[in-house]
């Protein structure tokens, strides 16, 4: 869509010098529909994104003429923006061009994916070139570069490879949001917006599907007392105990853990990073697998006293506890510190298998998708990769949840009165010689239940917080 619209807005002759003002020009009035001699940014965003060129207010907008709450745009604004970035584009496509033959090829792209620490097969590389190129040549002129890029403000070549990463969906070696945002979007001045919009998108979705997973933490620490119950009956049950508000009994710790969390796993990954990477090197993939699945352990360690507290709750009987601090101070005054910390080493021990199983099958499935799939374009779209990601994350699940309903199992069974605290290894057995292979996937229904939907409303909510924070796609 982007080359054929810009194959309409900007033509070229062959054997004919590009006139970049009068086609500039052009392009300005076909916009400027009204003939005012000024364009209003609104009506300039919906004329280029009719044309499959998404453009934020962000982009262009240096200088626009203010009348009353309209934003206007001038036809020697616009020019300008456009030479001032084409300047900058020549600049970028010179980079890369190592051989200076006046083309980009799949090499050249490999090459420079390779100088930031990511390597990437070749058919990815020639998906990226098959999303510009115009002639069929595979490769990417000067020509075809420009009507590509001129409205994108991409100033560098890790611009370029960012800009690659995120809007076409290439595999840049890992698929950590987080990872992403403090690699990027921190030097853009960005990260604390992303991190604000991804914590509402979290509080909601978890919010949202907090019944199921207060129904698969009580079909994890008490097994045997449902296993012959289905979900429907559990959940009727569950309000019959303490009325509707029960459904979302242990939420509040669960949403009260998502900033501290977020915070110290932002933190504690850039500290790996610098502890595994010599200084002006670029950071690999392996290093960075290492490096968010140490933040993620160190992050689980400072908040893993309200996973224990979110899990009494859970279970707890109406009036048991009357909130999260009442909860806490009765665990430290009749089990001490230690009882804070119970599951904590099979909680740790998951980290690495669900990170791992749920990276690799992700881009698996994308690699995938890219083979067989993909045509004019590398973008699997919105659709396709949220399937990815729920199918990785469901199979990562299915890895590590005996060590899950373990940790679960550990931190609730000092409230069943009469039952022997057993240890992580001592529970395995327990659970193998009574409730058989099965009964460590006990509550798995609701879990899996829970990912489509929790991850459909982060990502709608994500994509609206950021537009209300102001944080625009280019």
């Amino acid at each position: 869509m982007l080359r054929r619209a810009w194959g309409f807005l900007l033509p070229t002759l062959a054997g004919q010098e590009y006139d970049s003002d009068r086609h500039f020009d052009e392009l300005f009035r076909k916009l400027n529909r009204h003939g005012r001699g000024m364009v209003d940014i609104k009506e300039l965003q919906k004329g280029l994104e009719s044309m499959g060129i998404p453009l934020g207010q962000d982009k262009v907008i240096e200088q626009p003429v203010t009348n009353g709450k309209r934003k206007l745009l001038t036809l020697g604004t616009f020019i300008q923006y456009l030479r001032d970035n084409e300047k900058t584009m020549k600049m970028t496509f010179k980079s890369l061009d190592k051989n200076n033959d006046g083309v980009i090829d799949a090499s050249e792209i490999i090459y420079a994916f390779k100088l930031i620490g990511i390597n990437i097969p070749k058919k990815e590389a020639d998906k990226i070139l098959a999303s510009m190129d115009i002639d069929g040549s595979m490769t990417v002129d000067w020509t075809e570069w420009r009507k590509y890029f001129l409205l994108e403000p991409v100033k560098t070549v890790e611009e370029v490879l960012h800009y690659w990463n995120r809007f076409t969906g290439i595999d840049m070696g890992d698929r950590w949001s987080f990872h992403k945002l403090v690699d990027e979007e921190r030097k853009s001045g960005m990260l604390w917006r992303y991190l604000i919009a991804g914590g509402i998108a979290g509080t909601c979705a978890r919010t949202c599907t907090a019944p199921l997973d207060r129904l698969k933490i009580l079909m994890q620490a008490h097994s045997l007392d449902t296993k012959n119950m289905n979900i429907i009956s559990r959940l009727i049950e569950m309000v019959k105990e303490g009325g509707i508000i029960s459904l979302w009994r242990g939420n509040g710790a669960t949403v009260l853990k998502i900033a501290p969390e977020t915070a110290v796993k932002v933190w504690s990954y850039e500290q790996y990073k610098k502890l595994l990477t010599e200084e002006g090197q670029k950071i690999g993939t392996f290093e960075r697998f290492i490096s968010g699945s140490m933040a993620g352990a160190t992050a689980q360690t400072f908040i893993y006293p309200m996973e224990v507290v979110k899990t009494r709750l859970a279970v707890g009987k109406t009036g048991q506890y009357s909130g999260i601090y009442d909860c806490a101070k009765k665990i430290l005054k009749y089990e001490g510190f230690g009882a804070f910390y119970k599951g904590y080493v099979p909680n740790l021990l998951g980290i690495i298998p669900y990170a791992g199983i749920d990276l690799a099958v992700y881009e698996l499935l994308k690699s995938y998708w890219l083979d067989n799939f993909a045509k004019d374009s590398v973008n699997p779209g919105v659709t396709v990769l949220l399937g990815c990601g729920a199918l990785s994350s469901t199979c990562g699940q299915l890895a590590s949840y005996p060590l899950a309903l373990v940790r679960t199992r550990m931190q609730a069974q000092a409230m069943v009165e009469g039952s022997p605290q057993l240890n992580m290894v001592g529970l395995f057995q327990r659970i193998i010689s009574k409730e058989g292979i099965p009964g460590l996937y006990r509550g798995i229904t609701p879990n899996f239940m829970k990912v489509l939907p929790a991850v459909g409303i982060s990502y709608v909510v994500y994509e609206n917080m950021k537009q209300t924070l102001g944080v625009n796609q280019k």
